[in-house]
């Protein structure tokens, strides 16, 4: 089983860009989707999540605004589109997936975990 995150890289502040996540999780369609992002010398913190049938989310109050969350369950794959980048924002983002029914807001709800992208917004 893997999550593959993608589109991380440099940009400027005020900047935007788009992380995708690829899963192979048989059961995707019906997960809990997440992403996560840990600054360097910093704890992870959640930044969104999103539930099976994308009619809820939840974002971080630092973000809110400024990302969403989205997802294509015919695609397997996760999205999370990144606005008005802050140099704040730097950090590795982590594309995560829980079962069904799990709240999401804890990492402890999470049983699968992408490698990580980097993303660095310069100021």
């Amino acid at each position: 089983v893997q999550l593959q995150a993608s589109g991380g890289g440099l940009v400027q502040a005020g900047g935007s860009l788009r992380l995708s996540c690829a899963s192979s999780v048989p059961t995707f369609s019906t997960s809990r989707m997440g992403w996560f992002r840990q600054a360097q010398g910093k704890g992870r913190e959640l930044v969104a999540t999103i539930n099976w049938s994308a009619d809820s989310t939840y974002y971080a109050n630092s973000v809110k605004g400024r990302f969403t969350i989205s997802r294509d369950n015919t695609k397997n794959t996760v999205y999370l589109q990144m606005n008005s980048l802050k140099p704040e924002d730097t950090a590795v983002y982590y594309c995560t997936s829980a079962p069904r029914g799990r709240p999401g807001i804890n990492p402890y709800d999470y049983n699968y975990w992408g490698q990580g992208t980097l993303v660095t917004v310069s100021s």
